[in-house]
């Protein structure tokens, strides 16, 4: 697969990392304005850093533009003529609807739009798909790469914004919650890099039995909580500080505020 990647942040280069580690492509294009910010990529086979993003265009058929949606229109408009209808294009930014990404390139092109996270990197993202008409033909192949770096679900466009918010945004979501076990192991006598360790396994290992069991996370909870025991009685200290309360507000405020985002 000839593969270039638009935009190469934090979001772009984790998906260079991923397609990379897991040798995905015959060639890898990585295009940005600041191509110190890839420099790190230079060195590898079959790798192209450049600063043009039509000469990544012409030279590859998969099209990942990894930008921000204050700048993708502007992109898209620089490279439209030479986007043609084998190219597949995959956008994975936030708020750019797909009729958007028409209005610029044409409705007869193969569009998708590719909602993952940052734990793509490591092979580990939660990667959701939205395809246009002509785009829904290539879906198993946006399915065949982000399936090799991590999990894909493939779901109405309208829903892309909700997952937005749980899974790219989640990340930090759940980074926070990390952050506050360990700091509260800390508390509780454990050395920084010992609590980190404790609170990130621990957070590995729930997330696991839950994927592995297929259980819900009652039946998980319950199996850990005893009457009068010290599980529940800080679980309900939680709750009555407004553990579960707090964290869907925070889930809704940023989807609200991404829905101002797909307004501007």
């Amino acid at each position: 697969m000839k593969i270039a990647i638009i935009g190469t942040g934090n979001l772009g280069s984790s998906i260079a990392k991923g397609i990379i580690n897991h040798k995905l492509f015959t060639s890898l294009y990585l295009s940005d304005k600041n191509t110190a910010a890839v420099k790190d990529f230079v060195n590898e086979d079959y790798v192209t850093v450049t600063s043009d993003n039509i000469e990544a265009v012409k030279a590859s058929d998969i099209l990942i533009f990894a930008l921000q949606p204050r700048h993708i229109e502007k992109v898209l408009e620089s490279v439209s003529s030479h986007i043609t209808n084998d190219h597949v294009v995959m956008s994975v930014a936030a708020g750019f609807e797909i009729s958007k990404i028409e209005s610029i390139i044409g409705s007869d092109k193969n569009i998708i739009r590719v909602m993952p996270n940052t734990a793509i990197s490591i092979r580990k993202s939660m990667t959701c798909l939205a395809a246009n008409d002509k785009g829904n033909g290539k879906i198993e192949l946006a399915q065949k790469i982000f399936n090799q770096l991590g999990t894909t679900l493939i779901i109405p466009e309208e829903l892309i914004q909700a997952a937005t918010v749980i899974c790219a945004s989640g990340i930090a979501f759940w980074m926070r919650l990390v952050r506050a076990t360990t700091q509260g192991a800390i508390q509780l006598g454990f050395e920084a890099e010992q609590a980190h360790q404790l609170a990130t396994q621990t957070c590995y290992g729930a997330a696991s039995l839950l994927i592995e069991s297929g259980r819900h996370p009652e039946q998980e909870i319950d199996r850990v909580t005893t009457p009068s025991g010290c599980t529940i009685e800080g679980l309900n200290a939680m709750e009555h500080q407004g553990l579960s309360s707090a964290l869907i507000q925070g889930i809704v405020a940023s989807f609200e505020k991404i829905n101002q985002i797909k307004k501007s």
